[in-house]
C-alpha cells in the first residue's frame, strides 16, 4: 500500500523516532509500505517519520528499483564508523522540488536489525554512504536542509512558505 509522504512543515519530521521493540507483523507490513511507497515516488531511501509513522525503520535501495538484490530494510540502525567527506548533491522525498550539495561522510559502517530480527552490518560508500547518513538523520529528526548553511536554509524555506501560501504545499 503506498503511503501518504509527510512534507516539510510537519513536526514529526522534527522529532526523534521511537526505537523499534517488536518484531511483528505490523512492522512486516510498514516496511512492505514503506518499498512500495519510495519506489512510487522514485526515491532511493526512506524513514518511517516521513510516512508519519516515529518509529526507528528505514528502507534503501541505491539503485530506485533497477537492480533486484540491493533493497535494504534497516530497524533500529546505528552508525558506527564514517570516513572520508563527499559534498553532493542531495534531496528529499519529504522537501520535493529542492535539492543543494551536501557534506557527507564518504564512508559508512551502520549496525541494525533485519525486519525478522537479524543482525546486519551494512557498509556504504559514495552514494549508498549518503543514503544511510540521510535516513538516519530523519530518524534523528534532521533534515538536510539543517545540514546548509542559514542563508540557503533560509531561501529554501521562504521558498516554501511562498507555495503553502499558494496552495501549492
Amino acid at each position: 500500500m503506498i503511503l501518504p509522504i509527510v512534507k516539510y512543515g510537519n513536526p514529526i519530521l522534527n522529532r526523534v523516532a521511537n526505537p523499534v521493540v517488536s518484531f511483528d507483523e505490523e512492522l512486516a507490513e510498514l516496511s512492505k509500505s514503506m518499498v512500495e511507497t519510495m519506489y512510487d515516488a522514485s526515491g532511493v531511501g526512506l524513514a518511517a517519520p516521513q510516512v508519519g509513522v516515529l518509529t526507528r525503520l528505514m528502507v534503501v535501495d541505491s539503485t530506485g528499483g533497477e537492480k533486484n538484490d540491493s533493497l535494504i530494510v534497516l530497524v533500529n540502525p546505528k552508525i558506527i564508523t564514517i570516513e572520508g567527506d563527499q559534498f553532493e548533491e542531495e534531496g528529499c522525498l519529504s522537501i520535493p522540488s529542492f535539492s543543494e550539495r551536501v557534506h557527507r561522510p564518504k564512508k559508512v559502517v551502520v549496525s541494525a536489525r533485519g525486519i525478522d530480527n537479524e543482525e546486519l552490518v551494512i557498509e556504504g560508500e559514495d552514494l549508498l554512504s549518503r543514503i544511510l547518513i540521510h535516513e538516519i538523520d530523519h530518524l534523528n529528526g534532521v533534515l538536510f536542509i539543517d545540514h546548509l548553511s542559514v542563508i540557503k536554509r533560509d531561501i529554501i524555506k521562504r521558498k516554501i512558505r511562498k507555495k503553502v501560501r499558494n496552495g501549492e504545499w
